[in-house]
């Protein structure tokens, strides 16, 4: 008895393993023209990795046929839902390079962004692929401005620049914080030279005034911070910028005069972060 039981028992779970196998196999393929409409039904039901499958090979092999480009595509479209970023990016560079005029051309630029954007890393560190996502999608928009996609990309473009201007303002107030007051305002005045747009901004302009008290312009950093107090009275800046000037007004005119803490730095010379800062700006960008 108990040896049937251990039979049947050993017998549901193999049939079980071998269902779950079969949900894994990519189904048959007749011939190369069921493939992209195979590949579109398994990509529709969230299968990418079985879409890939169908359509890795066919898109090496099947450059001749008429819907090459469009499964090159969709190949790129399935790795960029796995997070595969970088050959999502190879297929949507492939589709622009090979097959400019095809129908899916405007919409692998896009997808190009955001396989770009994909490998990014976090505003504490080097932003290149930041800088080429953004310029990927700024001339996306340049070129398909009447796209679905480009209400999508102009969003995205402000997530770049609001990611780079953050970059700038963290490593100016680490130098603040370090009593490097002349580097700390290259870096202030980069945010709002070259990011006004962002949310950034007004904690660039408070961070320049707070430089500028320390380098003994104590008065002029008083008319921003009052100025701003005044402007966004009521919102997170203003109420910023009144904690920094109650602190500006407590310091000395002359400002702060000891050794290293007024001069420039040359590249050779500036130090290495030792914490970058754990505030997320006034406006909390990403």
């Amino acid at each position: 008895m108990f040896r049937s039981v251990r039979t049947a028992l050993a017998g549901a779970v193999f049939a079980a393993l071998l269902a779950g196998c079969g949900a894994a196999v990519v189904p048959q393929i007749m011939n190369d023209a069921s493939r992209l409409p195979l590949a579109r039904q398994l990509y529709d039901k969230g299968d990418y990795t079985l879409a890939a499958q169908v359509l890795s090979s066919y898109a090496q092999s099947g450059a001749g046929n008429a819907d090459i480009d469009e499964a090159v595509y969709l190949l790129g479209l399935t790795y960029l839902r796995q997070r595969d970023w970088a050959n999502a990016q190879v297929q949507f560079e492939r589709v622009l390079r090979e097959y400019p005029e095809s129908d899916s051309a405007s919409s692998a630029s896009y997808q190009l962004g955001e396989a770009l954007f994909g490998q990014s890393r976090k505003s504490d560190f080097d932003q290149e692929f930041t800088l080429k996502a953004l310029g990927q999608w700024q001339e996306f928009e340049k070129s398909w401005p009447a796209s679905p996609y480009t209400s999508l990309a102009r969003e995205r473009i402000g997530e770049c620049r609001a990611r780079l201007a953050r970059k700038l303002w963290r490593t100016g107030d680490l130098y603040l914080k370090q009593a490097y007051y002349a580097p700390a305002k290259l870096y202030f005045r980069s945010v709002i030279e070259q990011y006004s747009d962002t949310p950034l901004y007004g904690d660039a302009l408070i961070g320049l005034a707070l430089a500028d008290a320390r380098l003994g312009q104590k008065d002029s950093a008083l008319t921003v911070l009052r100025g701003l107090v005044t402007d966004f009275a009521g919102k997170p800046l203003g109420e910023q910028a009144g904690k920094a000037l109650r602190k500006v007004e407590k310091w000395p005119a002359e400002g702060d005069r000891r050794g290293k803490r007024h001069r420039m730095i040359e590249p050779s010379q500036t130090p290495a972060p030792v914490t970058p800062s754990s505030t997320g700006g006034i406006s909390g960008t990403p």
